[in-house]
C-alpha cells in the first residue's frame, strides 16, 4: 500500500519542480525589448529573424533554451567570438528578460508539399 502513496508523492514533487523551474525564468517583456534594442537587434533583429548567414534565428525559441544558451556563452561552456563577449555583460535578470522577449514571439512554419 505504500507504493501508491510514494508514486503520488513523487508525481506531485515532479510537478512542483517543473512549475518552479518554469517560474524562475519569468522575465519582464518590456525590459527584454529594451535590452534587445540595445544589444541584440544588430545581429538577431528585433523580431529575432537574423539576416546574416551565420546568425541564429531566435524568435519563438523556447524560453528555457534561450536562457540556457546565454548562460553557456557567459560561463564559457559554449563559445562564439561575439556572443561570448556580449553575454559577459548580461545579468541573470537580463537573460530572463531577453528570453521572455524572444520566446514570446510567434513563428509560423510552412512545410513544403
Amino acid at each position: 500500500m505504500t507504493m501508491p502513496k510514494t508514486r503520488h508523492f513523487l508525481f506531485v514533487l515532479l510537478m512542483l519542480c517543473g512549475f518552479l523551474h518554469s517560474v524562475s525564468y519569468a522575465g519582464d517583456l518590456a525590459a527584454g525589448r529594451a535590452k534587445a534594442e540595445m544589444m541584440c537587434q544588430t545581429c538577431h533583429g528585433m523580431d529575432g529573424q537574423a539576416l546574416a548567414p551565420m546568425v541564429a534565428h531566435i524568435s519563438g525559441q523556447q524560453e528555457d533554451y534561450i536562457v540556457g544558451q546565454l548562460e553557456n556563452y557567459r560561463s564559457g561552456k559554449r563559445h562564439h567570438e561575439q556572443m561570448t563577449i556580449i553575454s559577459q555583460s548580461l545579468t541573470d535578470e537580463d537573460i530572463a528578460n531577453l528570453a521572455t522577449w524572444y520566446s514570446s514571439m510567434k513563428v509560423t512554419i510552412e512545410v513544403p508539399e
